[in-house]
């Protein structure tokens, strides 16, 4: 295809245009100028493949990306420093443990830019810190960790001995015949819950729903009754906070009051009523229900009889009507 194509048509993607641009993305691009006998492209651009890693090289040290293998405290600030924190080190070989190499990592601390200084073990396999900071030490159960002891170094060279190993062997399978029945057990309800993989996934789908119906609930009674908040389930604990709260004994005062002054009220309604005082009022209520006392008493001795009460009682106009 010619370059008058390319050019008229932008839909088409020129592929000496896209090579270029793959090679310049990783790096292998080669400039006209460049020459086969000019060696490689690090060479031709004077620089090191490691970049700024690797400008300290001359001295024996390479800047490498280094994970704490340990929570330690800081020397400088005495802050912790977490197990897995990464920090740009100087690594560098200090010596030889037989013909394995001893490395040492130079950091600076990211709170208070103190420098910390960790070296490899290959004896102990593991990390010494030499300078900078502290072993954070993790004391724990074996017990309450459920897990094993390690024999010490002392037991370990024991168990060269046949006549040692035998004795601990029987007490390695006497605890194995007490713990069996528990791991048998244990595998056992392992193997029943995770057997049906749909069954499982039901379940949880459907534990997932109702929680969703749940949480939308309450949020259309918050709704309804006016909050932004979703109100959630009540429980046993909050009814009985309800039940001992007390409110205040003024209002509790005028309420007994309110409901006083009701009951004595009259149920007809007039002027006299509105001008009459509070204490003349409470003088005709229990003059009437003394009046309804003796009424309700001749009742009971028979002196008036209950169906006269439904007949109406005329006055003497009435009757001459």
């Amino acid at each position: 295809m010619c370059n008058a194509c390319l050019e008229a048509d932008p839909l088409i993607v020129n592929p000496l245009h896209s090579s270029l641009a793959a090679a310049r993305a990783d790096n292998f691009y080669y400039p006209p100028e460049w020459t086969p006998n000019q060696g490689s492209l690090n060479k031709f651009h004077g620089q090191h493949a490691l970049r700024e890693r690797a400008r300290k090289l001359d001295q024996g040290i390479l800047i490498i990306r280094f994970e704490m293998p340990f929570n330690i405290w800081c020397g400088g600030c005495n802050s912790m420093i977490a197990k897995g924190v990464r920090f740009n080190a100087e690594k560098k070989q200090v010596g030889n443990y037989y013909s394995t190499k001893i490395w040492s990592f130079s950091m600076k601390s990211a709170c208070c830019k103190h420098e910390i200084v960790i070296q490899t073990d290959p004896k102990n396999c593991e990390y010494v810190i030499i300078s900078g900071a502290q072993r954070k030490t993790e004391d724990f159960d074996i017990e309450d960790a459920e897990t094993f002891a390690l024999p010490a170094d002392e037991e370990r060279g024991k168990l060269s001995d046949p006549f040692y190993r035998l004795e601990h062997q029987e007490e390695d399978l006497a605890k194995k015949k007490e713990a069996e029945p528990v791991l048998v057990r244990l595998q056992r309800v392992s193997d029943a819950r995770h057997s049906d993989d749909y069954a499982l996934n039901k379940a949880l789908r459907a534990r997932l729903r109702n929680q969703k119906k749940r949480v939308a609930d309450e949020e259309a009674v918050a709704r309804k009754i006016g909050l932004g908040i979703r109100i959630l389930p009540g429980s046993e604990e909050d009814s009985s906070m309800a039940k001992h709260v007390k409110f205040s004994s003024k209002f509790d005062k005028n309420k007994k009051n309110k409901r006083l002054a009701i009951v004595s009220s009259s149920i007809f309604s007039g002027p006299s009523d509105s001008q009459m005082s509070t204490k003349k009022r409470l003088e005709l209520e229990s003059k009437r229900r003394r009046i309804n006392a003796r009424e309700a008493s001749s009742l009971l001795t028979g002196k008036i009889n209950p169906s006269s009460w439904s007949q109406p009682i005329f006055t003497g106009e009435q009757r001459s009507r």
